[in-house]
């Protein structure tokens, strides 16, 4: 009996386990996914609890339900990976011995690796973050007791989970202030280490008009070194200070990956770009935000890397190459608040561009614009969510992405 050990029940692990569960042979192989949490959280619908888009009900499910029969779930912290001697050793004392490991624990955010976001007494008082579940829940709270003043919406550094979400934030908080009537009593500030909106030029130039249209205030290449009460410092000691700071604090892997050897500085851990294979074990993958891959840490990278790692994964076993090549695929609806959003479609070597998704010409959704559709389109994706793309049922969406129904701006040329 072979052994696939997966360590996480998010995104990508339960999607692995789902899928692989139907492709490998019960009689050959003993599937075994290792989580702490009895509940999934739909990660997506944090953005929008602050501002009552989603009921807290909504986005958390138990975890057990949604691991396919035939798969072994086991409650417990990892502790090490004895990656020498193929096993795993849990908090508990625990050991799992596997053939071959998956690792999909994600990233977190930790604002104790920022001076001053913990130990200044401000946290969850004017100090909030929407990346966690509480976190969200309390900024729901602060949101609807700010009266006005400065809010700033800031990021720590990079990769982040889903880059796109704290622009989201910056559009709905305008939108919900203007609902309100505050958005004259209130100063917007946008604070990023880059030196724009957006890490590709054509996107960053569109979404930063938008934060320019919505006189949201940006402070480029903003790299904090502290925070002192209520101001953030930058390394070049420029000072922002807040009423409310809205923050996305230094997003981090698992400590296991450090305590066992596997990561790098973030204990991301390195793999083959393409085939998520480990830089350093053959029997080793990390897939979803695990991984150090250069492209977006969002929920679209961890579906259609899946789908390349599940064929990839079942021609390795057998001892066939892996001729599948993921190619930093992530598409990503972006809200822009009053009942809009845009969709950006990219990868690896092709930046975000104007057109239509999926069809050319018909979409229905629309790129890099913002449009009704795509707001619609990114609600009901929490019921592709769960009905579809957790259990590892097909979507019809090409895993690698595809020029069709894109086009380059003239200007661009």
């Amino acid at each position: 009996m072979r052994r696939l050990l997966v360590l996480g029940a998010g995104t990508a692990g339960t999607m692995v386990v789902n899928k692989l569960r139907r492709r490998l042979a019960r009689t050959d192989w003993r599937i075994t996914v290792v989580e702490p949490s009895d509940t999934h959280h739909y990660q997506p619908g944090y953005l929008l609890l602050p501002f009552g888009g989603y009921r807290p009900e909504q986005v958390v499910r138990p975890t057990a339900p949604l691991i396919a029969d035939g798969v072994e779930l086991v409650r417990g912290e990892v502790g090490r990976v004895m990656a020498d001697e193929n096993r795993v050793s849990l908090s508990d004392g625990r050991n799992l011995p596997y053939d071959y490991l998956v690792i999909a624990t994600g990233v977190t955010p930790r604002p104790d690796q920022t001076p001053g976001m913990l130990d200044g007494g401000h946290w969850r008082k004017e100090i909030f973050d929407f990346y966690t579940y509480d976190g969200a829940l309390a900024l729901a709270k602060a949101l609807d007791r700010f009266e006005g003043g400065r809010l700033v919406v800031h990021i720590t550094d990079l990769p982040i989970k889903c880059p796109v979400a704290p622009l989201e934030f910056a559009f709905l908080a305008d939108a919900h202030l203007r609902r309100r009537g505050l958005r004259d009593r209130t100063d917007l500030v946008y604070a990023t280490p880059l030196s724009g909106a957006f890490t590709k030029p054509i996107a960053s130039a569109r979404l930063g008009s938008m934060l320019d249209d919505r006189k949201i205030v940006v402070e480029p290449d903003f790299l904090v070194e502290r925070v002192d009460g209520t101001k953030l410092v930058s390394y070049d000691e420029r000072e922002i200070p807040f009423d409310l700071l809205v923050t996305v604090p230094l997003n981090m892997g698992a400590d296991f990956v450090a305590r066992s050897g596997l990561g790098d500085e973030l204990n991301l851990v390195p793999v083959d770009r393409h085939t998520l294979l480990s830089r350093a074990h053959d029997n080793v993958f990390a897939l979803g935000d695990a991984n150090d891959i250069p492209t977006s840490k969002a929920g679209s990278v961890a579906h259609f890397a899946v789908d390349v790692f599940a064929d990839n994964f079942v021609a390795y076993a057998a001892g066939r190459p892996m001729t599948g090549r993921f190619d930093g695929h992530a598409n990503c609806f972006v809200e822009s608040g009053d009942g809009k959003a845009l969709l950006i479609d990219f990868n690896y070597d092709t930046e975000p561009l104007p057109g239509r998704y999926p069809l050319p010409g018909v979409g229905p959704f629309r790129l890099l614009t913002d449009a009704a559709v795509n707001h619609w389109g990114k609600l009901a994706f929490r019921w592709m969510y769960w009905n579809v793309l957790l259990p590892g049922r097909p979507l019809p969406l090409p895993a690698h992405m595809s020029m069709a129904g894109k086009h380059v701006p003239t200007d661009e040329k």
